[in-house]
């Protein structure tokens, strides 16, 4: 059985090293990590997860130029009217007080320069290390007068918001059908376990140590240790298939879950997360598995 794992995902949670008070467009819900129930400022390079914590960039799905514009269809993708989408959105933040710097910037657009370069000189938004990429996002993200720009833009065309933290600047460089991450019980995973082709038509992840995979595994998973984050993270998208059904295990579901949900950022369309680890296979489903 497989049950929609309800949750948002933001690029907004702060570095480790400095957690900055500027204010965030987006909002979260990580329910075992109450301090990220809260609005937090963007960070372009990390999210940070209280335990534990590791670098997970939203960018590393997006090519690294600030040119993106030209990678993207000028015209609509072929999403149906009423499918929920994803928009892969940039944007320039500039203070409330600061109407003429927003004009000009105006002006400079129509002239022809890119709002990426711009974001990058005047954006007050941590994203202007990356020409203001926001990433994919989606409805319940981000703050209503953002979302509203955001949704009712036209593919390419500068629209203008202002939100409680000051005047955006924004474009929608692409859309597509929202992606889906889902919880799947140890019963329905085993039963796809005997279809012999399942193993290589989906993209199996542990995300354990090293130690534990020792104590007990599954056939078929790549192990991918959460703590080695920085070495396999930046190369996931060359190394995995996102287009895939890709399924993450852990030992009791929690460190697997948060991984899915960065999977999911990165534009994996597929995503499920093995409810309960492989504890809960192994009471469930496989007492030959050892538990630990």
């Amino acid at each position: 059985m497989l049950r929609v794992c309800h949750s948002r995902i933001g690029l907004t949670i702060p570095k480790p090293s400095s957690l900055s008070t500027l204010p965030s467009i987006f909002s979260f819900s990580f329910p075992s990590h109450s301090h990220l129930q809260q609005n937090h400022t963007f960070s372009s390079k990390t999210f940070h997860f209280h335990s534990p914590s590791f670098p997970l960039s939203p960018f590393t799905s997006i090519m690294p130029s600030h040119k993106l514009t030209a990678l993207y269809s000028t015209g609509s993708t072929g999403v149906e009217v009423g499918e929920e989408r994803e928009l892969l959105v940039q944007h320039l933040l500039v203070k409330e007080d600061d109407q003429k710097l927003l004009l000009d910037i105006q002006k400079r657009i129509t002239s022809g320069e890119d709002l990426s370069d711009l974001a990058v000189e005047y954006s007050i938004c941590p994203s202007k290390e990356e020409g203001g990429m926001l990433g994919w996002v989606r409805k319940g993200q981000m703050v209503p007068e953002f979302e509203e720009a955001a949704f009712g833009a036209p593919l390419n065309k500068i629209v203008r918001c202002k939100t409680q933290f000051g005047w955006h600047l924004l474009q929608v460089l692409s859309e597509r059908e929202e992606s889906v991450l889902q919880d799947i019980q140890p019963d329905a995973l085993h039963v796809k376990f005997q279809d012999p082709n399942f193993s290589e038509e989906a993209q199996l992840i542990d995300v354990r140590e090293p130690d534990e995979v020792t104590k007990a595994s599954l056939p078929g998973f790549t192990v991918l240790p959460l703590r080695q984050f920085g070495s396999w993270g930046p190369e996931i998208n060359s190394k995995f298939n996102p287009e895939k059904d890709t399924y993450v295990l852990c030992h009791h579901g929690v460190r697997s879950l948060q991984v899915a949900r960065w999977l999911q950022s990165q534009g994996f369309r597929k995503v499920y997360n093995i409810s309960g680890g492989i504890h809960a296979y192994a009471e469930q489903v496989d007492p030959s598995v050892p538990t630990y």
